[in-house]
């Protein structure tokens, strides 16, 4: 079941998730492999490195309600007792500064290891 309610996920990406998409797509250069859409447990993340463990979550007006937010607190708290890292963005901040975004989840990428400048990631 998870893995259709994925599927069809995947089929219906909003316009931030693509844009995201593309971008993370291009990491695969240097090493970093995410996955989009992905069924973990009851949970379907946005995108996840599963060797990095870090999880990226593009957030709409939806997660601002405090049931919502709730939910993505214990969502976060389960994939982090597993040893999982969760970057939670905004559309906006996907529309309005996809650059600044991908720097942020390069950095989480990099942990203390050796960083790249930001603008060799677009090449």
């Amino acid at each position: 079941m998870a893995n259709e309610r994925a599927r069809a996920l995947r089929k219906a990406m909003t316009p931030q998730e693509v844009k995201l998409w593309v971008r993370l797509r291009e990491l695969r250069r240097q090493g970093y492999h995410f996955r989009r859409q992905s069924p973990r447990g009851a949970y379907i993340l946005d995108f996840v490195c599963l060797r990095h463990r870090l999880v990226v979550e593009i957030d709409g007006g939806q997660h601002s309600f405090d049931r919502n937010v709730m939910r993505d607190l214990r969502r976060d708290s389960c994939f982090a007792d597993r040893g999982f890292r969760t970057l939670r963005f905004w559309n906006a901040e996907v529309d309005h500064n996809l650059d600044g975004v991908v720097e942020t989840i390069w950095h989480a990428l990099q942990g203390s290891g050796e960083r790249k400048a930001p603008n060799e990631l677009q090449s």
